[in-house]
């Protein structure tokens, strides 16, 4: 007579089925979890446009002192230098009373002197200013 074995059972593992789970009350508790983590990820957001906008301003107010700068030091102007530093950025910067330029310089040397308005992401909160000064020899 032949005795036959009866087979192992299955070990655990990545073919065996996995055993079913109790039924739990907790639909939507990842949706809870996102609104609650929103106004985090919005504020985060916020200051990174905020800090983008602060170096946005902070180039364009290099910008127009060095082309007022440029154009204060030509022996021959061909026109204002303070509109030509005004012309050189976006207007939408150059638009209100937020937008300052100042050219001085003496016979050897101009330097123009450019203030920005930082624009706010937020109203209500008021952000500094963008300064930028660039210097040229006359000639």
């Amino acid at each position: 007579m032949t005795t036959t074995a009866a087979p192992a059972p299955l070990a655990p593992g990545p073919l065996a089925p996995a055993p079913l789970a109790p039924a739990r009350r907790d639909r939507g508790q990842v949706a809870i979890e996102y609104l609650g983590f929103l106004p985090l990820l919005l504020l985060v957001g916020m200051l990174a446009l905020q800090l983008g906008l602060a170096a946005y301003a902070a180039n364009q107010a290099g910008t127009a002192a060095r082309v007022a700068a440029r154009s204060a030091s030509q022996d021959y102007p061909r026109g204002d230098a303070e509109q030509d530093g005004r012309d050189a950025i976006s207007d939408w910067l150059t638009d209100s009373d937020e937008f300052h330029i100042n050219v001085s310089g003496g016979a050897r040397e101009v330097t123009a002197t450019v203030r920005i308005k930082v624009p706010s992401v937020v109203p209500g909160i008021d952000w500094s200013w963008a300064r930028r000064s660039a210097t040229f020899p006359r000639g």
